[in-house]
């Protein structure tokens, strides 16, 4: 089968890759020339372990092409994709549409044969109404389908959720859409992946619904963080009690300084404007991204606090190890890495950095921190070390080095990588999360 992904940022890319991969003809279709020749050249947009050797081999087996062109690119497909950005819109937080709304009408307008329209982006509920209307006001001939395919891909294990996923999620109003939609999971079938399908709203809502209540988890167990910390508890042990619990899950327990990334930030706002549309008030989301907000800022004062308290942090100089919102990507968006440089810089504190793939999306977003080489040029003369990313890089520091380097051994862990009685036996004043 021939398919059509309209956009090639890290949605359409890894499933565009994906689905080469399975078996089908696929060609990513993007406006942004010079990403298109890059991707020709085989430099990745994005950071995604594996992906640039699954894009080469695809490539080189002449079932993965790239252009800009979307005449040309759509032209024979029964499937096509929208994977575009909705980011939050200025001034009320709505997803912005723009970019959705835009290649329905051009999709519409370039048609040249039968084919189902599959939203991949992530959209608020009745998006497909409205482009199923866009598409059907061109005038087209041909018959199309509208169907919502969510995506649940985690950054930095994208390509393995994408081929062996929880769930895959169709949302169609016909049957020539399910049909279609059951062939292009077809290879998928063999790994017995189970499909559900709903209607297109639902499907619309489900995604929204499931970014809010993993981000409600995270949320959860950051104030349970702050609980263990005032009655002498310890948040991984309470995190591991209740995770045990079957219809709770240990997934997303993890204390830490509040998520970010592309998803959750701006999917939970989404769904708050659009139950705010509805007069349906989602409270529980509602104080779930008031407390995320506030976290990440206080997360600075806790390095502060852990100098000694804002006088004496004044004119010292703090260490940041890991910039990027998770390890295994190159994703700034929302990192609590901003807020806490913020603090920290307006605490009076120089701050340097390090992380292994963030730090070119990194630059432009915090201008007063100095980037460095690797870990050990950040935390030279640093009166504090604090652990930002749990990335693998991070997890087993020359200690030693660290203390000899550094100006005092003071680190903020604000991932727990570490066990407090075996920093605290090398000497190190030590402050984690949760954790007497």
């Amino acid at each position: 089968m021939k398919i059509a992904m309209v956009g090639s940022g890290y949605v359409g890319l890894v499933s565009g890759a994906c689905f080469a991969d399975f078996g089908h003809d696929v060609v990513c279709i993007d406006k942004d020339q010079s990403k298109i020749d890059r991707l020709h050249a085989g430099i990745m947009p994005i950071y995604e372990p594996g992906l640039d050797a699954l894009v080469e081999s695809n490539v080189k087996a002449e079932r993965l092409s790239f252009t800009t062109d979307l005449a040309q690119g759509i032209a024979g497909a029964a499937a096509i994709f929208i994977a575009v950005g909705t980011p939050s819109r200025r001034g009320d937080g709505h997803a912005d549409l723009t970019f959705v709304y835009e290649v329905a009408r051009e999709l519409g307008e370039n048609l040249a044969n039968d084919a189902v329209v599959v939203t991949k982006s992530t959209v608020p509920v009745g998006t497909g109404d409205e482009v199923e209307r866009i598409i059907r006001a061109t005038g087209t001939p041909h018959r199309f389908a509208v169907v919502s395919n969510p995506e649940f891909l985690r950054e930095g294990a994208a390509i393995g959720d994408f081929k062996r996923p929880d769930r895959i999620v169709i949302g169609a109003e016909d049957e020539f859409g399910r049909e279609v939609m059951r062939e292009v999971y077809r290879p998928l079938f063999l790994n017995e992946s189970p499909i559900l399908f709903t209607s297109r709203r639902t499907s619309e809502l489900i995604k929204y619904a499931a970014n809010a209540f993993l981000a409600t988890k995270i949320t959860f167990i950051n104030e349970m963080a702050d609980l263990c910390e005032k009655v002498g508890a310890n948040v991984q042990d309470v995190s591991r009690g209740i995770g045990m619990d079957g219809r709770i899950g240990s997934k997303f327990l993890h204390a830490g300084p509040g998520y970010g990334g592309s998803c959750f930030p701006k999917d939970t706002l989404a769904l708050l404007k659009t139950a705010e549309d509805y007069d349906s008030p989602t409270r529980i989301v509602e104080a779930v991204v008031k407390v995320n907000d506030s976290r990440k800022r206080a997360m600075g004062r806790k390095v502060i606090d852990a100098l000694g308290g804002p006088d004496a942090a004044r004119g010292k100089k703090v260490a940041l190890l890991g910039l990027t919102f998770k390890p295994n990507t190159d994703d700034m968006r929302d990192s609590p890495s901003i807020a806490i440089a913020l603090a920290l810089k307006d605490g009076g504190v120089a701050v340097t950095a390090y992380d292994p793939e963030g730090m070119e999306q990194a630059r432009p977003l915090m201008p007063d921190v100095v980037m460095c080489d690797d870990p050990y040029a950040a935390i030279t003369g640093a009166d504090a070390v604090v652990i930002v990313t749990e990335w693998d890089a991070f997890r087993a520091l020359d200690l030693k080095r660290v203390k000899e380097l550094a100006n005092a051994p003071v680190m903020v862990d604000l991932r727990n990588v570490y066990k407090p009685e075996d920093m605290r036996a090398a000497g190190f004043t030590y402050v984690s999360v949760g954790r007497s």
